[in-house]
């Protein structure tokens, strides 16, 4: 429809939405009482995200990682004067590895990974509130402040779901960079209003 529109210079636009408003002028004329011409039904909207297929252990090394970068940040300004604090960046990419590139992973073994990062991610915060309390000044920029408020709420997340054995938790954030996007199942509209189940607009 766009590239047909495209064809209609400006002019011809006006006048045919001018035709469309007179026709419908006319036609309120015509009917003096509205007539009911059936039931609308309203749907929240969804629309596909760009993101990647989320899981927990996924989402616990990308939080991990952008976690390091803010502790590399807020110590920047205490190179050469202090002890850079042991994060095991490397000991936790490589468990992360361990686990992702296998074909199969048994419950017990993903839920040993996951429970890993986690510990990690408690580790790195423990290291920022740290550095952030020896500097009164702001080194983080705007963006990082925000990642690192929906980095502590996607953790609060991962953990309570780790604590009950679930995988399913409200308001879930399966994106960093999108934190508003929410996951649908996918299915006939009948199954997904038994369920209960509505999506939220990007």
């Amino acid at each position: 429809m766009f590239y047909f529109r495209k064809r209609f210079g400006f002019e011809n636009i006006n006048e045919i939405n001018e035709m469309i408003a007179n026709i419908q002028k006319q036609e309120d004329k015509d009917d003096d009482e509205p007539k009911n011409k059936g039931v609308m039904l309203i749907d929240a909207t969804c629309a596909p995200a760009d993101i990647r297929y989320p899981t927990d252990i996924s989402l616990l090394n990308e939080t991990r990682e952008k976690t390091e970068k803010i502790i590399d940040t807020l110590y920047e300004p205490f190179k050469g004067t202090m002890k850079k604090p042991r994060i095991y960046r490397q000991k936790a990419r490589k468990r992360y590895l361990a686990i992702s590139k296998k074909r199969k992973v048994k419950a017990n073994n993903m839920r040993k990974a996951v429970g890993q990062q986690l510990r990690y991610l408690v580790r790195n915060f423990k290291h920022i509130k740290k550095l952030k309390g020896l500097s009164d000044s702001a080194p983080l920029s705007c963006r990082q402040e925000q990642e690192l408020a929906v980095i502590k709420t996607l953790y609060d997340q991962l953990k309570q779901m780790y604590e009950q054995k679930s995988h399913t938790v409200k308001d879930r954030i399966v994106s960093i960079n999108q934190p508003h996007v929410r996951p649908i199942v996918k299915g006939r509209s009948k199954h997904l209003s038994n369920l209960g189940l509505t999506s939220v607009s990007t």
